[in-house]
């Protein structure tokens, strides 16, 4: 398949230092799978912004190009933080941006978290704490909610959802979660939330899976591809 649209995968941005690391390798990581120039840009705490990496791609010969919003919820970064940064990187660059869906909580990262716990050996009847960001948007913590019970089927022990920013938090979800217990992340990279649950599992013995990383790369070409076949676009 001839990819000649640039990619551009446009995440939250961190301060924690291997947050900006992991997404530079997953995007490079796109870029190798799908044959595709793939760039990085970011909504808040980190850099480069869109605007600045659409004039950049413009600058470049490029006319048009797809963001692929790397988000798993439709809450707020989602729906207007997204769809803003490119509406005013396109004006600003002259680019013609396409945005893709977000990476979401559909069956293929459910796919993807069922993979990453076997890979990580974690035994059927071991308890799951799925953690997340968390929103004010009840609807997009459903979904998270909703995922979690997706991934208990068929698996004696429990999944449940906690969130580092709403309720419920690890704490209360802990407290009914049978040990042993491993913690598995729905994160691109390392973030600052994920720094104390990471400490609890060393101190509890408990299994702490990385965050998806480059893992995702298929999945962020199944968002472009999407986006750019509903476009047109080569």
């Amino acid at each position: 398949m001839v990819r000649d649209t640039p990619i551009i995968g446009l995440a939250h941005g961190s301060r924690h230092a291997g947050g900006g690391v992991a997404i530079e390798r997953l995007m490079a990581s796109v870029g190798a799978q799908g044959g595709v120039l793939a760039r990085v840009a970011y909504l808040d705490l980190a850099q480069p912004d869109l605007e600045s990496v659409a004039r950049e791609l413009a600058g470049s010969g490029h006319a048009e190009a797809v963001v692929v919003p790397l988000l798993f919820t439709s809450a707020f970064h989602a729906t207007v933080d997204a769809p803003d940064a490119v509406r005013r990187a396109a004006v600003a660059s002259g680019l013609d941006l396409s945005i893709a869906d977000i990476l979401g909580t559909g069956d293929d990262i459910a796919e993807l978290l069922s993979g990453r716990l076997a890979e990580a050996a974690v035994p059927a009847d071991c308890s799951v704490l799925l953690f997340a960001v968390g929103s004010s948007n009840a609807d997009a913590n459903q979904s998270v909610i909703d995922l979690a019970a997706r991934l208990s089927a068929g698996r004696p022990g429990e999944v449940r959802a906690a969130f580092g920013t709403t309720d419920p938090r690890p704490a209360s979800v802990l407290d009914g979660l049978p040990e042993p217990i491993a913690v598995l992340p729905l994160f691109l990279a390392d973030g600052l939330l994920l720094d104390p649950l990471r400490a609890l599992s060393v101190e509890r013995g408990w299994t702490m899976i990385e965050p998806l990383g480059d893992r995702a790369a298929a999945i962020v070409l199944r968002r472009y591809d999407g986006a750019r076949m509903s476009a047109g676009l080569s």
